[in-house]
C-alpha cells in the first residue's frame, strides 16, 4: 500500500467513525413542539378528545389540565388514560395545576399539599414528569417575603421526589407575587433544591414587565419547558389579559431574539402553545391546533 492508499484508508476509517456522531448533533432539535390544552378549553373536549386532536394535527408531546385528566379518572383508571396516550403516541410533559401551596395560610398550606401529592401520583401513573406551581391564592393582596416563598417551593420540590413529579415555578404577570423574572429566579435559587426549574410564557413576560431580553439572565439548566404565544399591539401592556393571546408570529412579540436565548445546545428546550383565545374558540379544534403547530414551526425556523 503506498502513501496515499494509507491516508485514503486512515480517513475513510475516521469519516466512519466521525459522520454518525456528527449527524446525530445536527439531527439533534433545537425544540420539542407541544400542545397546551388551554388552547382546547373553550371547545370542551374532555380529556381523550383533546388528545386525539392533538395527535392528529402532529404533536408529539402535550400538556394537560389535571381537572380535565380528574374528570376523566371519575369513571376509569390511570392505566386507561396512560393507555390512551401510548397509543396516540403522544407524550404528556406537563400537567397544569393550581394548588394553594404558597399561601401564608397555613391550613390552605396543608390543604394543598395533600391535594399535589395526590395529583402528583395520578401524573406519576400516565408518565408525566411535571407539573406547573404558579402563585395560586397570592395574585391578590399583600406581597410575601420572598425567603418564605422559596422555603414553600422547597417543601413541594421534595413533595415531588417519591414520584419523581418535579413542580415547575410557574411565572404569573399579572399576578402580585411571582410576577417578575426576578423574583422567580430568587424562589428558584434560594430553594436550595436540584429539582427547581421555572416555567415563563411570552405573554407573562409582557404582562409582568420583565420583558423578552430577562430571559437570557435565566439559567438554561433551569428552563425545561416554556410556553409560546404572541400578543398584539392593543391592548396596552397594563389592560391586556389572558384572551388576548394569539399565534406565535401574529402579534408584536421579539419572539426570534426571545427563541435564541431560550435555545439550549445541551437539550431541546419543550415549547408549549398556551392561548385563551375566544377567537380560536369558535373555531374547528383540529384547524386551530394545526395552525398553532405550523405558527411554532414557522417562527422557530432557522434557529
Amino acid at each position: 500500500m503506498n502513501r496515499r492508499e494509507a491516508f485514503t484508508s486512515i480517513l475513510a476509517v475516521s469519516s466512519a467513525a466521525v459522520t454518525p456522531l456528527e449527524l446525530n448533533k445536527e439531527k439533534s432539535p433545537a425544540f420539542i413542539y407541544s400542545l397546551n390544552m388551554s388552547t382546547l378549553r373553550g371547545h370542551k373536549l374532555g380529556f381523550r378528545k383533546e388528545l386525539e386532536v392533538a395527535a392528529k394535527a402532529g404533536f408529539k408531546s402535550v400538556e394537560i389540565w389535571v381537572n380535565t385528566l380528574q374528570d376523566f379518572l371519575k369513571t376509569s383508571s390511570p392505566a386507561e388514560a396512560k393507555r390512551i396516550i401510548d397509543d396516540l403516541g403522544l407524550k404528556v410533559e406537563d400537567a397544569i395545576g393550581f394548588a394553594t401551596w404558597i399561601v401564608d395560610d397555613e391550613n390552605a398550606r396543608s390543604k394543598a399539599l395533600d391535594q399535589l401529592k395526590l395529583e402528583m401520583d395520578q401524573l406519576a401513573q400516565i408518565g408525566c414528569p411535571r407539573i406547573a406551581a404558579p402563585p395560586m391564592g397570592a395574585t391578590t393582596g399583600v406581597a410575601l417575603e420572598l425567603p418564605k416563598m422559596a422555603e414553600r417551593y422547597r417543601k413541594i420540590l421534595e413533595l415531588g421526589e417519591k414520584t419523581k413529579v418535579v413542580p415547575h415555578l410557574e411565572l404569573w404577570g399579572f399576578s402580585k407575587n411571582l410576577s417578575r423574572v426576578g423574583e422567580l429566579l430568587y424562589v428558584a435559587v434560594e430553594s436550595d433544591h436540584p429539582s427547581a426549574r421555572v416555567l415563563m410564557d411570552v405573554y407573562h413576560l409582557h404582562k409582568g414587565g420583565s420583558g423578552m431580553d430577562s430571559v437570557k439572565d435565566v439559567g438554561k439548566p433551569l428552563i425545561e419547558i416554556f410556553h409560546i404565544n404572541d400578543y398584539p399591539e392593543t391592548p396596552p401592556r397594563e389592560t391586556i389579559a389572558d384572551a388576548d393571546r394569539i399565534y406565535p408570529g401574529d402579534g408584536v412579540a421579539p419572539l426570534k431574539g426571545l427563541l435564541t436565548s431560550l435555545k439550549n445546545p445541551e437539550k431541546p428546550v419543550i415549547l408549549s402553545f398556551e392561548v385563551f383565545n375566544k377567537d380560536y374558540y369558535a373555531q374547528d379544534a383540529l384547524l386551530v391546533a394545526k395552525t398553532g403547530l405550523a405558527k411554532m414551526k414557522k417562527v422557530t425556523e432557522g434557529i
